[in-house]
């Protein structure tokens, strides 16, 4: 049986980035996975180390994780990364 939003099926839980499948690596955190998409090296607080802006938001099941938050937060479930893009 497929699992959806987080579910598990058997021991291993499926975890979706942006709608794709993801395996997590290990302790993983959301802060580890913004860094390593964005290239840019993130402080525990998840600012940018050279004070650039980032334009990142992340939910996960739904929910919006604040990003002073995303160094304490799994990568487990349904995770949207969402990016800001300028223009009209």
């Amino acid at each position: 049986m497929a699992a959806h939003n987080g579910e598990t099926t058997g021991h291993y839980p499926t975890t979706t980035v942006n709608g794709e499948p993801y395996d997590p690596s290990g302790n993983e955190t959301i802060l580890d996975l913004v860094s390593a998409r964005s290239g840019k090296t993130l402080r525990a607080d998840g600012r940018t180390v050279d004070g650039s802006p980032l334009g990142i938001a992340v939910a996960v099941n739904g929910a919006v994780i604040r990003r002073a938050q995303w160094a304490a937060t799994p990568v487990r479930g349904v995770i949207d990364v969402v990016t800001a893009v300028q223009g009209g």
